[in-house]
């Protein structure tokens, strides 16, 4: 994997760039769709390519190793050859779902033993069998094994979560270096800084991972429960260290102001849930702000779902008709939702790429946050 920083904003730290896999070039910023299990959740492939136009997109290690398992994607040939998807994938280790699951877990210094939310057995991940299944999943961009402490954590656990996740890094990138992809193309394998709402802990996080010189590195532990301005300082405080000439991925953020906003503070990379779970709930983001489609005011709005829309759907239907599926719980209606916010996600970074190339991008971003955040 290649990275390729193209352009620097002078008003900010946004940047633009370029990261090359051997499944294709991705212009960043980037917004990553996730696909837990393999797809993204309700969209077909074709219209993440010709709708969303997504680049890459995100699966899930903790997911695809319970189900549908190793052994299927193995025999498969890897995710790409399972779901047909040609372009790149990302794959995060599953250090966020065992945090998640913190009723279920134990932490030791080998690794997690967990149970699957699926049907309570038991199982273990440690750094290197984490790199193990990656492999075996076959993204082009793996992440290290971490421990994600919650947003509110006190300082001595943030402390010994930080260290952990040090300890757990370095074997994951021995292991790394020692093994080699399964499918003929290569793998990057991206650290992850921790070190919850602390600045000190940050810094030292960041500044160790960097010391690997790995091809790209993670932001994680932000968007799990600490206020926006916390997560905000936890950026600048990191990107003052991470390498300029690496992307900066951070991780399950966040809403349309919140990337726009780290975007300024220097991050190249974003994936989040939302876009698909808003959207399966009757939520469209928007140039002009956020839509409630349930909502009894579009009943007989016949405009198009969003006259400025990123993608071709958004001038087919209208919002009657869309808030007409969601009401008569039609599968249709989350699915042109679901669609239509991923698309608008990749036209709001690809807009700021434009910008920061431009020359204007603070002022663009200034004006945007306040549209993006009204309710129509």
């Amino acid at each position: 994997m290649d990275f390729l920083l193209q352009h620097t904003d002078k008003a900010s730290n946004a940047r633009a760039g370029e990261i090359t896999t051997d499944h294709g070039k991705i212009e960043t910023p980037v917004f990553m769709p996730v696909g837990t299990v393999g797809s993204v959740k309700g969209i077909h492939v074709k219209d993440l390519e010709e709708q969303v136009n997504a680049p890459i997109i995100l699966g899930n290690t903790y997911h695809l190793y319970l189900r549908p398992g190793l052994e299927v994607l193995r025999h498969a040939g890897g995710l790409h050859r399972f779901n047909g998807w040609k372009r790149a994938i990302l794959t995060d280790s599953g250090g966020f779902q065992v945090f998640s699951l913190s009723h279920r877990r134990k932490l030791s210094e080998s690794g997690a033993v967990f149970q699957s939310h699926i049907d309570g057995s038991k199982h273990f991940f440690s750094p290197e069998n984490v790199v193990d299944t990656q492999r075996v999943i076959g993204a082009d961009i793996i992440m290290a094994f971490d421990e994600c402490p919650p947003g509110d954590s006190h300082y001595q656990y943030a402390r010994q979560s930080v260290d952990l996740t040090h300890r757990w890094l370095k074997r994951g990138i021995a292991h790394f270096d020692n093994s080699e992809p399964l499918y003929g193309y290569s793998q990057a394998f991206f650290p992850i800084v921790q070190g919850a709402g602390f600045r000190d802990l940050r810094k030292e996080s960041a500044e160790y991972i960097a010391s690997f010189g790995r091809e790209g590195n993670a932001i994680g532990g932000l968007a799990v429960g600490e206020p926006e301005e916390v997560m905000y300082e936890m950026i600048e405080v990191v990107n003052e260290i991470l390498p300029a000439d690496k992307p900066r991925y951070l991780m399950g953020v966040g809403t349309p102001v919140n990337i726009l906003e780290a975007i300024a503070r220097g991050v190249d990379m974003f994936d989040c849930v939302m876009p698909t779970r808003n959207g399966r709930n009757g939520m469209l983001f928007t140039a002009n702000g956020i839509v409630n489609i349930r909502n009894n005011k579009w009943k007989n709005d016949f405009s198009p779902i969003d006259p400025d829309g990123p993608c071709t759907l958004d001038m087919i239907y209208t919002k009657a008709y869309l808030r007409h599926l969601f009401v008569a719980g039609e599968m249709l209606g989350p699915q042109l939702a679901s669609i239509h916010n991923l698309a608008f996600y990749l036209w709001l970074v690809r807009e700021a790429r434009r910008k920061i190339i431009e020359g204007n991008f603070i002022f663009w971003k200034n004006q945007m946050v306040k549209r993006l955040a009204v309710r129509l």
